[in-house]
């Protein structure tokens, strides 16, 4: 949830009273661095040019990067916007400058930005803007896993596949407003779209594929391990498992979403690296280096966002917390806090600015609560904060809304749970009645998780190494998962591990 207060209205009043906040909960609930790679020699003197080749130079009369200029804005608010590291970027700019000059098309120049997001995801637009998430550096562990994903993206950039699809798009939008016009019956204008969007999306599976080829062929001509691409496409179908059991996450930003992670492509990648030798004894996966670029790097949720410590959600900018009771998940998403638990029980947090002259009992009155019972609505007093609680209904379920002033912004707790269900008050009263102000030292003492890259010790083990971790109650699990261990596999002293913590 975003710190500052316009931030906070956007997920507040004024979409709420147009959609109907409380009918939609259960709906709800369900690098920034530049590479090109140019010769510099013939030269004794090296200083900084006095005319530098900067991308936004190289790229200003080519429409393709126009199109990507254009949609820039659109992916940095789409991913917490850009990332900024400088150990990191160079790591990745080192990583780009390999592929590219191993490329198709090694005069192609390249826009990289790190993404602030905690998703898995690698893409690239038109014209050589190319983007990772920390997510995935963070799941990665030697450059020759990031090297495969960003070659497959940087694939996509020399086949042209955006602007193709852009065409693609095109006509199929003119086709379906002209079968639209034609077709008397809306229904068949609207087969003859769906008929569009599979063509597409065919289209698109068949650019995956020759993506996959042209970047397997770039990793190995440029010295990474070519296996690396199927590994770590293994690496994030787990991570996507492992994600899976938490129905409040959110993978729709994730890599896998839009692309494919059929055992075939697995397999189709590995028979693509067998061109380059037998796996295990061919190419470099960069591995300490690599582990150097992303020791501290932010993991998880973002600080202005709040955190999430086992089942509590605190957020140091708004000195705020509250907990979850036992079996619910707590995910931290922009816009609101959301939390499940046992019975189809669902919770959501958020909040919004308003006037001081309002009482809480009107503003709950004010129109975004859907199937409000008047009756219900009585004011309270929160450890030492001032409340209001009412009940609504509608269509299969019943909730509790309390809302909570702490100067000019209101805190708004969401409770649904099945019309009928027992649990409601249980739910709802545990949670509101945890919600509180933080002390000044539990402020300071909030730090956000990092990526620690550590050394193994003698007398070290897999379970003690988990024990480590901090913000998930799945330690041995995440902690097997960061590092590619497999169930069963070790550690051995002077290996250096990946660990989440402080």
């Amino acid at each position: 949830m975003e710190k500052r207060n316009a931030q906070l209205k956007s997920c507040g009043l004024q979409a709420r009273r147009r959609a109907g906040f409380i009918g939609v909960l259960p709906v709800l609930l369900t690098l920034s661095s530049c590479q090109s790679v140019f010769n510099l020699s013939g030269s004794d003197d090296i200083g900084p040019s006095r005319s530098p080749q900067i991308v936004s130079e190289v790229q200003k009369n080519d429409p393709r990067a126009q199109l990507g200029a254009r949609e820039h804005p659109n992916i940095l608010a789409s991913y917490g916007g850009e990332y900024k590291d400088e150990k990191t970027e160079r790591l990745v700019a080192r990583i780009v400058g390999a592929l590219t000059q191993a490329s198709d098309n090694p005069a192609q120049s390249y826009r990289i930005t790190i993404l602030n997001s905690p998703a898995i995801n690698a893409f690239a637009l038109p014209g050589g803007y190319l983007y990772v998430t920390r997510g995935l550096l963070a799941l990665a562990n030697d450059a020759s896993e990031v090297a495969a994903v960003l070659s497959h993206e940087m694939a996509h950039v020399t086949a042209n596949h955006g602007i193709q699809r852009q065409q693609r798009e095109e006509a199929e939008v003119i086709a379906s407003k002209v079968a639209a016009e034609l077709l008397s019956s809306d229904l068949a204008g609207q087969e003859a779209l769906a008929r569009g969007k599979l063509r597409l999306a065919a289209f698109s599976r068949n650019q995956e594929l020759q993506a996959d080829v042209i970047g397997v062929r770039t990793l190995g001509e440029a010295g990474y391990d070519p296996y690396a691409a199927a590994r770590f496409l293994e690496s994030m179908a787990a991570y996507a498992k492992f994600t899976a059991g938490d129905n409040n996450t959110d993978n729709s930003l994730d890599f896998l979403s839009s692309h494919p992670n059929a055992p075939q492509r697995v397999e189709l990648a590995r028979r693509h690296a067998r061109a380059f030798g037998q796996e295990g004894q061919v190419g470099d996966v960069g591995r300490d280096y690599y582990l150097e670029g992303i020791d501290g790097l932010l993991y998880g949720d973002r600080p202005e966002e709040g955190y999430v410590r086992g089942r509590t959600f605190l957020h140091s900018g708004l000195g705020i917390r509250f907990d979850v009771p036992p079996g619910f998940d707590i995910d931290n998403k922009a816009e609101a806090v959301l939390a499940t638990g046992p019975g189809d029980t669902a919770v959501r947090f958020d909040g919004v600015s308003a006037s001081e002259r309002i009482s809480l009992p009107d503003y709950i009155q004010s129109g975004w609560v859907t199937g409000l019972k008047p009756e219900t609505i009585k004011s309270i007093d929160l450890n030492g904060l001032e409340a209001a609680t009412a009940r609504a209904s509608a269509d299969r379920w019943d909730f509790d809304v309390t809302v909570i002033r702490i100067d000019k912004q209101i805190y708004r707790f969401l409770t649904a749970v099945p019309k009928g269900s027992a649990n409601l008050e249980r739910v709802a009263s545990s949670i509101r009645n945890s919600f509180r102000k933080m002390n000044a030292s539990e402020i300071a003492s909030l730090k956000p998780l990092r990526v620690r890259v550590v050394t193994v010790r003698p007398g070290d083990t897999v379970a003690s190494l988990a024990g480590r971790m901090r913000g998930t109650d799945r330690k041995l699990e995440l902690f097997r998962l960061i590092n590619a261990l497999p169930v069963g596999g070790s550690v051995s002293a002077g290996q250096k591990v990946k660990i989440i913590s402080e």
